[in-house]
């Protein structure tokens, strides 16, 4: 009889696949190819590598060093530079199942796709052309894709499961960029990181993570902040996004000319109005819930429909709470058309035979398709990197199985961690933060990301170290060329 231990279970098979996939990834040698480009006029020569990093997660056959995981990262380093003295940032984007492509070729990378600056989608062939902005003259730049993103993989379905999570996510980006500063002897040069949306969820939490590792990091960049899921998430019985967003839906309203009088006169205009009237009124009338008198809730009512060109009757029945998808379907309702969610700028029509619900967001739908294609296409002309795996841009499995809780808690979908941010800023005296918002951003809108920093429990004298800074664009503010330029700008001011 044939020993049954040495044949792999139906259930096994999926994990020996994985394994093998992680183990031929780790063990083939970097893609390399050389470039140059001229920022602030100086020529520029480097190096760009794609490599994947072997995970080693903890729990998880930590004892015999087996990578748990296979991460990709893709590198532009500067030849000739000092490596004790020239700085590297690590990047990666949010999701939490997307890969850093956009950062890769939207703003940090020596390339970037061209898409246009109204947000409208642009037509085939897509271009990858020249960055001018890139921040490659600041740093060395490595782009990270998370497990199950881009094609980073983990060994298995164990392994996966506790990479899909915020704390889980958190150890296995650590562990790659440990690896990578090893690989490449990079343990004397000052470090920063960058993230995207969970990226900065990511990042707050990875601040506080790689100073147990030893890494004391000089800066973290936050672009489009999503520290504090209760900010963000319409849910029952929290009601702190409903505050948080009408600023932002004043803005983008504004924009669309759903507004009158003295709100229409500019984005500024209706901005400080919506933010006065949370602050005076609208926070604490939704607090008091019911026992709101009927005066006072039909002045509230007349005020947000002021605020966003909305039908005073709907924000009634919609007991003054606009929530995000309310606004998306609602606001341009009568012209045939939704809202971006990412990008406010952007409008599509609407299935009127589906209701007038939205299928599809317009703000990423505008620039998903340039931004794959062109990637692809750049990956296989540049590094020679061509799979028949997909390639996962933005993975919905990842999104969809995503673990929101951190630690022993269960049930709590609002991650945050913010807390690790201000706890990284009080243990680390030269870690200072650059924040970037775009006005346009119905996803991380800049309104909420302002309440998140007020939040962070640091003495005054540490938060000065926290800057700011706004875009008139959406979530990706760097599609927009003015915009691009200017982050770039702020950036190189904040590190001085």
């Amino acid at each position: 009889m044939a020993d049954a231990a040495a044949t792999p279970t139906p259930e096994k098979e999926p994990d020996k696949k994985l394994r093998e996939r992680v183990d031929k990834l780790v063990a083939q040698a970097p893609a390399e190819s050389a470039g140059s480009i001229t920022l602030g006029g100086r020529l520029l020569e480097y190096t760009v590598g794609a490599a994947f990093m072997p995970v080693v997660a903890e729990g998880l056959d930590g004892a015999t060093g087996e990578p748990q995981a296979a991460v990709m990262t893709t590198a532009y380093t500067l030849k000739g530079a000092d490596p004790r003295t020239r700085p590297v940032c690590f990047a990666f984007n949010g999701g939490p199942g997307s890969a850093s492509i956009w950062l890769h070729l939207g703003a940090l990378g020596p390339k970037r796709v061209v898409v246009p600056d109204d947000a409208s989608m642009p037509s085939a062939p897509y271009a990858v052309v020249d960055n001018p902005h890139s921040w490659f003259g600041h740093f060395d730049l490595v782009f990270i894709d998370p497990p199950h993103t881009g094609w980073s993989v983990a060994a298995s379905e164990a392994a996966r499961k506790k990479m899909l999570s915020v704390d889980g996510d958190v150890e296995a980006l650590a562990e790659a960029m440990r690896v990578w500063l090893t690989r490449h002897r990079r343990w004397g040069s000052p470090v920063y990181l960058a993230g995207e949306s969970y990226g900065t969820t990511r990042g707050a939490a990875l601040a506080d993570k790689l100073q147990d590792m030893g890494v004391a990091l000089s800066g973290l960049i936050l672009v489009s902040c999503a520290m504090d899921l209760q900010s963000l998430v319409f849910a029952p019985a929290n009601d702190l996004p409903y505050a948080l967003f009408l600023p932002a839906f004043a803005n983008v309203s504004q924009y669309h000319g759903l507004l009158d009088g003295a709100l229409a006169a500019s984005s500024e205009a209706a901005r400080a109005a919506a933010e006065a009237f949370v602050d005076e009124d609208y926070a604490a009338a939704l607090q008091a819930g019911a026992r709101l008198s009927d005066k006072r809730r039909a002045r509230v009512a007349r005020r947000i429909a002021e605020l966003t060109g909305l039908p005073r009757t709907l924000v009634e029945e919609k007991n003054l709470r606009i929530g995000d998808r309310t606004y998306f379907i609602e606001a341009l309702r009568a012209r045939g058309r939704v809202v971006g969610r990412l990008e406010a700028r952007a409008t599509g029509p609407a299935a009127a035979s589906r209701g007038h619900e939205m299928e599809f967001d317009p703000g990423i739908e505008a620039i998903a398709a340039p931004y794959t294609m062109a990637g692809m296409a750049y990956f296989a002309e540049h590094l020679g990197l061509v799979s028949e795996q997909r390639y996962e841009v933005l993975s919905h499995a990842v999104n969809r199985g995503w673990n929101w809780n951190r630690g022993e808690s269960q049930g709590n979908a609002f991650a945050s961690t913010s807390p690790d941010l201000a706890r990284a800023l009080r243990r680390n005296a030269n870690l200072k933060v650059f924040v970037a918002s775009g006005r346009y951003d119905l996803g991380t809108p800049y309104s909420a990301s302002d309440w998140s920093l007020a939040q962070l429990d640091a003495p005054a004298s540490v938060l000065a170290r926290v800057k700011h800074h706004y875009y008139d664009a959406g979530h990706m503010m760097y599609t927009r060329q003015a915009d691009l330029g200017q982050l770039e700008t702020d950036l190189a001011a904040w590190l001085g």
